[in-house]
């Protein structure tokens, strides 16, 4: 029951969060949708660091809240596909094709990026002779 709340409170959550970021960032016809493109990337991002940094000690319950439920609903591929859709539609094919590219190779990217910052440094060697 815990993981179910938590994934419905990150839920309302992240939704919410786009939903702001979409009145602050307004996009549609032939401009490129530079609100979606930014939390996609910082979706990932964060989505790396988080299974880089928490996950490996986090309990299953907040990494449910965290991961389908908070940046699951904050980054959506739907939201991806309808803005290519409407590009190509108002007759931005190149720019559609931008975006989609842009989004994939930055999404993979900022994952990447994320999980490499957030990993947990290695312990330094020790110093001096071993006993």
């Amino acid at each position: 029951m815990r993981t179910i709340v938590a994934v419905l409170a990150g839920g309302a959550l992240g939704t919410g969060a786009r939903l702001l970021v979409d009145l602050v960032l307004p996009h549609g016809g032939a401009a490129f949708p530079i609100g979606t493109f930014l939390v996609n990337l910082c979706g990932s991002f964060v989505l790396g660091v988080l299974v880089a940094r928490v996950w490996p000690v986090a309990p299953e319950w907040l990494r449910a809240g965290l991961g389908p439920g908070l940046l699951g609903s904050f980054t959506t591929f739907s939201a991806l596909a309808v803005s290519a859709v409407d590009l190509s539609s108002a007759g931005a094919g190149v720019v559609a094709a931008v975006y989609v590219t842009t989004s994939v190779v930055g999404g993979v990217t900022a994952a990447a990026l994320g999980i490499r910052l957030g990993a947990p440094a290695a312990a330094p060697p020790p110093i001096g002779p071993e006993e």
